[in-house]
């Protein structure tokens, strides 16, 4: 225990420093404004302030990334309450009930136990990384290469499997990112491949134009094709905290909602989009009065919005302690951690003390200032939904431009980023989904190498990969992800034969 509080004391000691408490508020500012504007969204816009941060040091541009991913999803419930468009996909749960309590005059509320539940439910979960992170960085320093071929090939099964719609394009999705990672040099031979005589992409194609172009600009275009206007609700926002009965209400359905986001956050592929859902449908299904839900009822915003925040510091699991990252955004947070040379993973406690402990209770510190910055902050948040988008999508662009021509101060990066926005926008419109390209990109590179290193080991023996029981074990869950979409389908054919021509 002594050593517990110890810890936190060092981490203390470095997210309040000045520089790094000022990061803190800077991103989660932004994150919050993200969150409130529907447009770019955290992954896109965490790729914007990528090039910004470099010159930066490397505990301060980490804390600014992480403080706009969980900024964000406090901001995105503002728009679902009082536009009924959600800010952010993990916000769509909020607007069933919490745009019906805006219309009934309960947006004060509504908005009150969103900004309460997200702190409950966010501190919560960052104290689960400070108790869990430790003893799971010391067991995963025991996996070697082959275990995490295996734990690797799980994550992008998961991702596929619960990315949302069809199966099939989520693998073309995912089977693109890969693709492009493998441009640029071989990481062992370093023979160039699908460069096409371009010193640009003999680098690899850098991930500031992909993410920048498929999220950003992709963004901008499909806004555009939808005239970009919105419509804010004109009520009165009045009476900014709940009342006794609220908080009877929303405790039990803000403490599951905590608990079904950070376990459900932890596992690749979940995200924060998946818990919101099912936190609603659990409370919807033990509720007494079922049939409210949709037409206004406070628990059916405090549960899924405790879900997405604490889901934010579960994501951060699997990044602090393998260095795999379980969904888009965490995708970007782990490009800042390897564009400031440092390698997230296992050894990042021992190597880097300083980065993992300030980081992680900078999250504290960041919950805090959302909770200071939501609250009297409303009003205004409402009036900047107000700003026509013809003002802001050329401001979107400029930004995207910058951003990514800064990384290298090469414009062939603009000219990729626009080819990967247009790519991006027909992506969306055919509905194939871009989180599996932006993470199969990511760790493509690392999954490329820790298979040959465990072939370069073994002396060219595949039975490397089925050695260790935790690889096993990933690889049959594996192999029931494949099995389980062709076994559901025959069972739906079993269930509705086709009736026979008599």
């Amino acid at each position: 225990m002594d050593e517990f509080f110890s810890t936190l004391y060092f981490g203390f000691s470095v997210s309040l420093a000045p520089a790094n408490l000022f990061a803190c508020f800077v991103g989660v500012l932004v994150g919050t404004a993200i969150g409130v504007l529907p447009g770019l969204g955290p992954v896109a816009t965490m790729s914007l302030l990528l090039p910004i941060t470099i010159k930066m040091e490397p505990t301060a541009a980490i804390i600014i990334m992480a403080g706009v991913f969980y900024g964000a999803m406090y901001g995105g419930s503002t728009t679902s309450i009082l536009l009924n468009l959600p800010g952010e996909a993990s916000s769509v749960v909020t607007t069933l009930d919490g745009y019906q309590m805006a219309r009934q005059g309960r947006a004060g509320p509504a908005l009150a136990i969103c900004a309460w539940g997200s702190f409950i439910a966010g501190t919560l979960g960052v104290l689960g990384i400070t108790l869990m992170a430790p003893p799971l960085a010391e067991m995963a320093v025991k996996i070697g290469p082959p275990e995490l071929v295996a734990l690797l090939c799980l994550s992008f099964l998961l991702v596929i499997q619960f990315s949302g719609g069809s199966r099939p394009r989520a693998t073309a999705s995912a089977l693109l990112g890969f693709l492009f990672s493998t441009v640029g040099l071989d990481p062992v031979e370093s023979t160039p491949r699908y460069d096409f005589g371009s010193f640009t992409l003999m680098d690899g194609v850098g991930f500031a134009p992909l993410v920048i172009g498929l999220f950003g600009i992709s963004e901008v275009l499909i806004s555009l094709e939808k005239g970009g206007h919105m419509e804010v609700f004109k009520g009165k926002i009045a009476g900014l905290w709940p009342t006794r009965q609220d908080w009877k209400i929303s405790a039990p359905a803000i403490m599951r909602g905590s608990f079904i986001g950070f376990f459900m956050g932890i596992l690749p592929g979940m995200g924060t989009i998946v818990p919101p859902f099912l936190s609603y449908s659990i409370e919807r299904r033990i509720s007494r009065h079922p049939e409210m839900f949709g037409k206004g009822v406070i628990e059916g915003v405090a549960g899924p919005e405790a879900a997405n925040n604490s889901a934010t510091a579960g994501s951060m699991i699997p990044l602090l302690t393998l260095g795999i990252a379980p969904s888009a955004a965490v995708a970007v947070l782990t490009a800042a951690f390897l564009t400031h040379g440092v390698q997230p993973g296992p050894l990042l406690i021992t190597e880097h003390p300083t980065i993992f402990w300030g980081v992680v209770t900078s999250m504290y510190t960041g919950n805090v200032l959302l909770l200071i910055l939501n609250l009297p902050l409303v009003g205004m948040w409402a009036r900047l939904l107000t700003v026509p988008y013809r003002y802001l999508w050329p401001m979107i662009l400029l930004f995207c431009c910058i951003g990514t021509y800064s990384v290298s101060n090469n414009p062939m990066d603009v000219f990729l980023m626009a080819v990967f926005g247009f790519l991006g926008y027909m992506m969306r419109k055919l509905n194939y989904p871009g989180a599996p390209l932006v993470l199969a990109f990511v760790l493509g590179g690392l999954f490329e190498e820790k298979i040959r290193q465990s072939l370069v080991i073994s002396r060219g023996n595949y039975d490397t990969f089925i050695a260790h029981p935790l690889a096993l074990i990933a690889w049959i869950v594996s192999a029931a992800l494949l099995v389980y979409p062709f076994f559901l389908h025959e069972k739906k054919k079993q269930s509705f034969p086709l009736e026979e021509d008599e």
